[in-house]
């Protein structure tokens, strides 16, 4: 069985190239700035994807937290520092957060984490 996680891993890269091919300038302008922003400066890339995932699930966005979440992981992020992100969110939304904290755990299951 396909987690939803696996199949946003799988299907994301489509959609987006099918995305950028459609609205190119939404794409350029929207990227452009995440990786101005997005970048190493006075919080490293990790810290700064924490903090995304964690809008992410605030703002109970599932694709955000499978891209934050990735992008997290790839910037050094563990395990541990995942679910204590997972906690903050909790701590200052409370049931909207915990509701999205099963998300968290299915991306990094599909991310071997």
């Amino acid at each position: 069985m396909t987690t939803a996680a696996q199949a946003h891993y799988q299907q994301w890269p489509t959609t987006m190239k099918a995305m950028k091919e459609q609205a190119p300038s939404i794409a350029m302008g929207f990227g452009s700035m995440f990786q101005k922003i997005m970048g190493e400066g006075a919080l490293s890339v990790r810290e700064k994807e924490l903090i995304a995932l964690a809008i992410g699930m605030a703002v109970r966005c599932e694709p955000c937290v499978y891209a934050h979440a990735e992008k997290a992981v790839k910037a050094g992020a563990t395990r541990e520092q995942l679910l204590e992100t997972a906690g903050v969110v909790v701590v200052m939304q409370g049931g909207p957060g915990y509701v999205h904290v099963p998300e968290l755990i299915d991306a990094m299951e599909a991310l071997g984490i």
